[in-house]
């Protein structure tokens, strides 16, 4: 069998060497090094805890600091030396403190394990990024309004199945991706309620006899409260999975987002001019403009979701406590992160840059009769059941179908054809500009109700 350097803090126990392979396929330190600024600020608080109740002396405490400190330079200088042998961020990083600073280094792991203390780096680093990517949310919002406000007038066709419903202005459009973006940020904030509960003093699984103060060392970390049950300290992920989850729909916005603008930047729909910068040309085709930007992150979308599957199937069948098995939740866990907050930062960069072809919009909303709708309101308003309304809005659609004309450009007669209550003023509610500018309660497309909508968000943000 093919052996390993046996000189490791955890090979006592061992008679033999672990074998080189397996020592390569277990360790986490090539991508859980990531968290070694949350371990040195775990550790930082625990040695502060293990102080006040004369675990440790001040000196040792101070030895402890400074010895963490300087592991900190070294690792922001690209300077520290990871270790396969000592299989994970936490152990290389204590193995270095005590090579620092002596015996000191060595009772810094008194009342912990390292079963709490990765579930306790896991959640810090998780607060930390969640902050990240509801900044770059914000960022993304902020670009959103405006390009809202800019296009709080321009009018487009509003879809239903694909299909010319009735007229929106592209404000309005803009401004239901915002709210899909309020939702985002709420679901992350209610998420990090639960994130932010520390199982430090959990330790292996059972807690520690010593006598720690777990209520002191939440206060350091900022935790709201140390959590309630050893076991489940230890083996918990749900935090994990419920950040994947919001993750997962976070993207599946965006991925609504891009496909709309892969639609209207295409020639079939010429709704909007996306940047050069965020496109890209053929190999082949020289007059292709692609959007890769949109389509990458739509297709990044199925990525973050199969994390999000990965962790259900790593969790589903194991039993309490702490498992080898939960090492897999991390690369699915950071590469979520790093996909989402790259996707929004390519959005809240692109937006701005969006530029729409108004007359495109204008003349694409003229077909499809897109204000039907506004004639059966205008019928139901002097006095006509919707229903009979509706049948007769059908019949004068289907007399433009065959005429190819719009509701607008029938004559009065031949709309007083199909009901004697139709007089003149029908045609201002048949104008694309009066169907937005009616629809001015709250929540409604007029251009007025846009920018109120886009003045409140501001305030809120």
């Amino acid at each position: 069998m093919t052996t390993a350097n046996k000189d490791k803090l955890s090979s006592a126990r061992f008679s033999q060497a672990t074998d080189a392979f397996v020592e390569i396929f277990t360790a986490s330190v090539d991508f859980d090094q990531r968290m070694a600024q949350q371990d040195i600020e775990g550790s930082i608080a625990h040695a502060t805890m293990l102080c006040t109740i004369g675990i440790l002396t001040e000196a040792e405490r101070d030895s402890i600091f400074q010895g963490l400190e300087q592991i900190k330079d070294e690792i922001e200088r690209g300077e520290f030396q990871w270790s396969i042998q000592q299989e994970d961020v936490h152990m290389n990083i204590e193995a270095r403190l005590t090579e620092l600073i002596g015996i000191a280094g060595k009772k810094l792991h008194t009342g912990r394990s390292r079963n709490d203390q990765v579930a306790t780096d896991i959640r810090l680093y998780m607060r930390m990024e969640i902050n990240a990517i509801t900044a770059m949310i914000g960022r993304l919002q902020h670009a959103l309004l405006d390009l809202a406000e800019r296009e709080a007038s321009t009018i487009m066709p509003g879809f239903t199945h694909l299909q010319v419903a009735q007229p929106v202005t592209f404000g309005h459009h803009l401004m239901a991706w915002f709210e899909m973006l309020v939702r985002d940020k709420e679901r992350l904030q209610d998420c990090l309620k639960r994130i932010n509960i520390m199982p430090l003093g959990a330790a292996a699984l059972a807690g520690t006899s010593y006598p720690i103060n777990r209520e002191l060392t939440a206060e350091l970390l900022g935790f709201s409260r140390p959590s309630a049950n050893s076991l489940d300290s230890v083996s918990d992920r749900d935090f994990a999975i419920e950040f994947t989850a919001t993750a997962s729909i976070i993207m599946m916005h965006l991925s609504r987002f891009s496909e709309e603008l892969v639609l209207w930047a295409s020639a079939q729909f010429a709704f909007i001019e996306l940047p050069d910068a965020f496109c890209t040309g053929s190999s082949i085709m020289p007059q292709k403009k692609n959007p890769d930007v949109p389509e990458l992150v739509r297709g990044k979308s199925g990525r973050v979701t199969g994390h999000l599957m990965s962790l259900l199937m790593l969790m589903k069948s194991q039993p309490l406590a702490y498992n080898k098995d939960n090492q897999e939740d991390k690369e699915p866990l950071f590469d979520t992160v790093d996909t989402l907050i790259n996707c929004l930062r390519a959005f809240a960069d692109m937006v701005p840059h969006i530029e729409a072809k108004r007359e495109n919009m204008l003349s694409a909303a003229k077909k499809g009769f897109a204000t039907a709708t506004d004639l059966a309101d205008y019928l139901v308003r002097k006095g006509m059941p919707f229903r009979d309304a509706h049948e007769i809005v059908g019949l004068a659609v289907r007399l433009g179908v065959e005429s190819e004309r719009d509701l607008s450009e029938l004559s009065l007669t031949e709309l007083q054809g199909f009901s004697e209550m139709i007089t003149d003023d029908v045609f201002d509610i048949l104008s694309l500009e009066g169907s937005v500018a009616a629809r001015q309660h709250i929540g409604g497309t007029a251009p007025n109700t846009v920018r109120a909508a886009i003045q409140t968000a501001r305030a809120a943000l």
